[in-house]
């Protein structure tokens, strides 16, 4: 896949998530990544996918708020 195409996919991903609305985010990523990961058909990759996707995210958790 070329950077054009990627860039291409990207915005429509963000699109649809802006159009879908915030309080359903979430649902549609988690969906959006079954259907990925069901197409892949590749269990080995899916999972290095998930590491490699919560990898700098595990690194910037914020811990939570004091009340």
């Amino acid at each position: 896949m070329i950077d054009s195409e990627l860039d291409a996919i990207y915005s429509h991903l963000c699109k649809r998530m802006t159009d879908l609305g915030e309080p359903n985010a979430l649902l549609f990523l988690s969906r959006f990544a079954l259907l990925a990961i069901d197409r892949l058909d590749d269990g080995e990759a899916a999972f290095q996918l998930i590491e490699a996707a919560a990898e700098d995210l595990a690194a910037t958790k914020r811990p939570a708020a004091a009340v």
